[in-house]
């Protein structure tokens, strides 16, 4: 498995890679139009529930929690993450994610699963 790197979608506008790009968001980053931002793949189902999401609200305080049940919905649905483990295996990919917070979000949990499972 290659590296995988976590860019926020906010600091990746713009920029070209060629590294295998997926948004990890359930819902698209507010303020960025679709044309500024260079990715492969939307991954909506990778992404927590919408309930999960609003009940963690990006509080660090709930981040264990948060954690505990998102895993346990990447194992519930694993095959949502297929695109992305197919990438990794042949090489480096990017997941982008709009949280501000770049240490208690669903990209560092996803990332985490993904390493385990690839």
């Amino acid at each position: 498995m290659g590296t995988i790197e976590l860019v926020r979608a906010y600091d990746a506008r713009g920029t070209q890679k060629h590294t295998p790009t997926f948004l990890v968001d359930r819902l698209w980053p507010r303020g960025i139009a679709k044309s500024d931002l260079s990715y492969d793949d939307w991954i909506k189902d990778v992404a927590p529930s919408t309930e999960l999401r609003k009940w963690f609200g990006h509080d660090p305080e709930k981040y264990d929690g948060f954690r505990r049940r998102y895993l346990a919905e990447l194992d519930d649905h694993a095959d949502a993450a297929r695109p992305i483990l197919d990438a990794a295996a042949h090489g480096d990919i990017v997941l982008l994610y709009s949280a501000k917070d770049t240490e208690h979000n669903q990209a560092v949990v996803l990332r985490d699963w993904l390493e385990k499972h690839g």
